[in-house]
């Protein structure tokens, strides 16, 4: 074999190799089996909006519009990191979870504004969560009544307790039941977490 012919020899096993590499590289087709599920945790919660605190009921005649029972709105923001493990881009199909004011569960919110992520990086998802007054009144008075009792609060008094303090970041702030539902090529995986804030 000539010189010429060696170098050429030579140099195909290295472009075979380089192409092998290349191949090994590429990104994993998703399986249940290689499917590691993504990580949710929380960022920071903010206070996107408070109003004080007041409640008025369907007595009270209004300047204007009908009477109803009513109460100051509180708005907040919930900022995750969502955390993808995978060699592939994984899709957030969805998010939801239970908030609760010092162990007292009084909304659940859900996100579907799906986005992808790519392999080995972290997104970040904002979701927004609205409380009222009367609202959190109820569903406190429904779920809440024993451990109001066992705590010597009425339900008026935490309530104003938590519209007061909240905007001050001085009441935990509780997530349960967390759950983000995750896609990649047809396999699903679902990622449960929970987090309190501060």
């Amino acid at each position: 074999m000539t010189k010429k012919r060696l170098i050429l020899a030579g140099l195909s096993v290295m472009l075979a190799v380089v192409f092998l590499a290349g191949c090994a590289g590429m990104t994993a087709k998703p399986t249940q089996e290689n499917f590691q599920t993504p990580t949710v945790s929380l960022e920071f919660m903010e206070v996107a909006h408070a109003f004080g605190y007041y409640y008025y009921s369907n007595k009270v005649e209004p300047t204007k519009g009908a009477a109803t029972n009513a109460g100051a709105p509180l708005e907040l923001l919930f900022t995750f990191n969502v955390e993808n493990p995978n060699p592939y881009p994984v899709q957030l199909e969805k998010i939801s979870f239970t908030i609760g004011f010092e162990g007292f569960d009084l909304n659940t919110v859900k996100s579907t504004a799906t986005q992808w992520i790519p392999p080995g990086k972290t997104n970040q998802i904002a979701v927004p969560a609205h409380f009222d007054t009367q609202q959190s009144l109820l569903s406190l008075l429904v779920t809440g009544g024993f451990k109001l009792k066992e705590k010597g609060w009425n339900a008026w008094q935490a309530m104003e307790r938590w519209w007061t303090g909240i905007p001050n970041y001085e009441i935990p702030v509780d997530i349960t039941g967390g759950s983000a539902v995750f896609k990649a090529d047809g396999v699903t995986q679902v990622a449960s977490f929970n987090a309190t804030f501060p």
